[in-house]
């Protein structure tokens, strides 16, 4: 079984009642909202992937403001040849200010739009268990940057 780890950064960015998500676009086409991020480059840091990822996918400067947290996830997935791939995908969640810039949907990446969604409405909304980590690590702050494991959606 192949090992594949991911370093990721992501902003929780609340304003006036509302989070800014962007609309993941899985490999299979299914639509899910997820917090603005993304992978880091090799050498960079984790600061600067979340003020790059949330730029391209969003169009706002995001300022991260304060860390939340780390979460980590692992699951398996096929491979191509019928292999199979061990994931671990490590998430350093900060809170996010935006600062400049202007909403916009990325176009050719692995998002097809982004928008202010009222917090109420989150729960409704078609979404990858990273939102909700987000949103209890903004709402609790937990000393250890980290809360209880709960179930969880793909990605």
């Amino acid at each position: 079984m192949r090992e594949e780890l991911r370093v990721a950064a992501y902003a929780v960015c609340v304003r006036d009642g509302r989070m800014l998500l962007a609309r993941w676009v899985a490999r299979d086409g299914a639509r899910r909202w997820t917090l603005p991020g993304g992978g880091m480059e090799h050498g960079e840091d984790p600061y600067d992937t979340v003020v790059r990822e949330a730029e391209e996918e969003t169009g706002y400067t995001v300022e991260p403001v304060f860390l939340l947290g780390l979460d980590s996830i692992r699951r398996t997935y096929p491979r191509p040849l019928g292999a199979q791939a061990d994931f671990h995908g490590l998430r350093i969640v900060y809170e996010g200010r935006v600062t400049g810039g202007e909403l916009r949907h990325e176009t050719g990446g692995s998002t097809d739009m982004a928008a202010w969604h009222p917090l109420e409405a989150v729960p409704g909304l078609e979404r990858v268990g990273l939102v909700d980590v987000g949103l209890r690590l903004w709402r609790e702050r937990p000393a250890a940057g980290r809360v209880a494991a709960a179930p969880r959606q793909p990605h």
